[in-house]
C-alpha cells in the first residue's frame, strides 16, 4: 500500500508540472507520455509495470467511486518486467545460520528458530511472522499459515526446526510483557509480534555483511527440493503459488547452478 500510495503522488506530482491538475483532465495520452518519461529516465521494467498497475487501480477507484466517466488508464501497456532468477543462499552461510553456535539466551533461540522455520518450511516472511501457537501440530509435524490472499495452507516442517521451537518455547515466557499477544508464536525484544523488519535484523546480526535476504531461504528451500528430485506440482503447493508458472522459475535455477558446476569441475567444462 505504500508503495501504491507513492506511486500515485510521484504521478500527481509530474502531472502537476504539465498543468494536469485533477483525475478528470487525465488522459490515455497524459499516462502514456509519463510511461515515456520512466523508460527515457531508464527506470527499471519492474519498476514501470508496477507503477502502471498502481495507477491503473487508482483509476479504477475513481471509476467506481463516480469521480470519473472512462477509466484513462485501462488499455496502458507497460513493458514485461525482466525475469530474474531468485537468489540462493550458499552453503557456508546456510551453514552459518543452521549449525553455527549462536549461544544460548531467549533472543539466541529464537534467532535459530526464524531461522529454521524460514528455509525449513520455505515460508514468506509474512507467514513466518504471522503463525500462532495454535497453527501448530508437533505431532503431525504440520505448522498452518496465512499465505497471500489470507489463504490458509499447511505445511511440513522437520524435525531440527521443532527442537528448535521446543527450545524457544521454553524461555518465550520470560521475555513476553503485558501487551504481548499471547497468541503470537514470535515476539520481537518489544514484546509485540515479529515483523519483516525484525526478520531481516536477525539475519543481518547473525551474517554480519552476508546479507541475506529473508526471501532468500525460501528460494533456497525451493531449489533444493527440485535438486532433490521433488516434483514440481508438490513444491508449487508447499510454496502457496496460484500458479505452476511461477514454481517453475526454480527449474532455471537448478539448471543454473548444475551448468555453474559443470563449467567449474568438468575437465572439459
Amino acid at each position: 500500500m505504500r508503495a501504491y500510495r507513492g506511486d500515485v503522488a510521484r504521478f500527481i506530482a509530474w502531472a502537476s508540472q504539465q498543468g494536469v491538475l485533477d483525475p478528470p483532465s487525465v488522459t490515455r495520452r497524459t499516462l502514456r507520455e509519463y510511461l515515456a518519461v520512466m523508460n527515457r529516465d531508464g527506470d527499471e521494467r519492474s519498476s514501470v509495470a508496477r507503477r502502471r498497475a498502481a495507477l491503473r487501480r487508482y483509476f479504477a477507484w475513481a471509476l467506481e467511486r463516480g469521480y470519473l466517466e472512462v477509466n484513462p488508464a485501462e488499455r496502458i501497456s507497460a513493458p514485461r518486467p525482466t525475469s530474474r532468477l531468485p537468489d540462493i543462499v550458499g552453503r557456508d552461510q546456510l551453514d552459518e545460520l543452521l549449525v553455527g553456535q549462536w549461544g544460548d539466551d531467549s533472543w539466541a533461540r529464537r534467532d535459530r528458530a526464524v531461522c529454521e522455520i524460514l528455509y525449513g518450511a520455505g515460508l514468506r516472511v509474512s507467514e513466518l511472522c504471522g503463525i500462532d501457537r495454535s497453527g501448530l501440530d508437533e505431532r503431525a509435524g504440520l505448522v498452518r499459515v496465512l499465505g497471500k490472499g489470507r489463504k490458509e495452507r499447511i505445511v511440513p516442517l522437520h524435525r531440527a526446526g521443532w527442537t528448535a521451537i521446543e527450545r524457544w518455547n521454553d524461555v518465550r515466557a520470560e521475555v513476553l510483557t503485558a501487551d504481548s499477544p499471547r497468541e503470537a508464536l514470535f515476539v520481537n525484544r518489544r514484546g509485540a509480534r515479529l515483523g519483516p523488519r525484525d526478520v531481516r535484523r536477525i539475519l543481518d546480526a547473525r551474517l554480519g555483511l552476508g546479507h541475506v535476504h529473508p526471501h532468500a531461504l525460501r528460494h533456497t528451500y525451493a531449489t533444493h527440493l527440485l535438486e532433490g528430485g521433488a516434483d514440481l506440482r508438490v513444491v508449487q503447493e508447499l510454496l502457496g503459488h496460484e500458479s505452476l508458472t511461477t514454481t517453475q522459475l526454480y527449474t532455471h535455477v537448478s539448471k543454473s547452478r548444475m551448468q555453474n558446476i559443470h563449467r567449474a569441475t568438468h575437465p572439459r567444462g
